[in-house]
């Protein structure tokens, strides 16, 4: 999928704010669908899966959260939050509920467009690059197929977790600092935000059974980062 291709389906009970953010996003050759509540939105994603959703957390009804953990539900589609609360607790609550990034306001068009891009170049980095297989104990990422099995069952992970967990298997054997990985994962204007890598490493490894004091797959070094062990390749 060219980036300039992606559907993106908005999500805003606040007009001017979505059009605004429509407008935007058509000057970026990008197909653009609206919707103004959680439940519209619901039903317009399970008609047509898009490439990127953008909502806005405080919407009346269903909010960002709900629409959130009922994507998750059945999709991996990777999730823009909109927010008017800066703070730490409100983004670590999002990530966990699922959400791959979000965007406080008032924002300008570049940051708006910037985080855009960020997401789905990360999504087109999932779709690209066919690799050997990387495989650790009972953990096989097979890197052609796009698909991560634990015991010969299939674990699905969002477009930034795989993201994470491919770079972490690329470089086994070698200890990656926090900023190294947002640099990689995200973006330059992700680094030192290490609540971002903190919660989705965290989900990460749930989703992969990994007990981060016990760690069969995922090692931290304290102070210094994280690390997976030296991978075993097949064809």
């Amino acid at each position: 999928m060219p980036i300039n291709e992606a559907y993106i389906m908005v999500v805003d009970d606040e007009p001017r704010l979505l059009h605004m953010m429509e407008m935007i996003l058509e000057t970026q050759n990008y197909r653009v669908g609206m919707e103004m509540n959680g439940n519209e939105a619901l039903a317009s994603i399970s008609m047509e899966i898009p490439d990127l959703i953008i909502l806005d957390l405080k919407m009346p009804g269903m909010d960002g959260y709900t629409v959130c953990q009922r994507v998750r539900e059945f999709s991996q589609v990777p999730i823009i939050v909109v927010t008017a609360t800066g703070n730490d607790e409100t983004k670590v609550k999002l990530l966990d509920a699922g959400a791959d990034d979000y965007i406080t306001k008032p924002f300008s068009a570049d940051e708006f467009t910037a985080r855009v891009k960020s997401v789905l170049r990360r999504t087109k980095l999932w779709e690209e690059r066919p690799e050997p297989i990387f495989q650790l104990g009972d953990l096989v990422v097979d890197f052609a197929r796009h698909r991560v099995m634990i015991r010969e069952e299939e674990i699905m992970l969002t477009a930034v977790e795989y993201t994470l967990l491919s770079y972490l298997a690329r470089n086994a054997g070698r200890i990656l600092t926090p900023d190294q990985i947002l640099q990689s994962v995200w973006g330059d204007e992700y680094i030192g935000e290490s609540h971002i890598l903190r919660v989705s490493m965290t989900r990460l490894r749930r989703k992969l059974g990994d007990d981060g004091r016990h760690s069969q797959y995922i090692r931290t070094r304290t102070g210094i980062g994280y690390m997976m062990e030296k991978r075993i390749e097949s064809n």
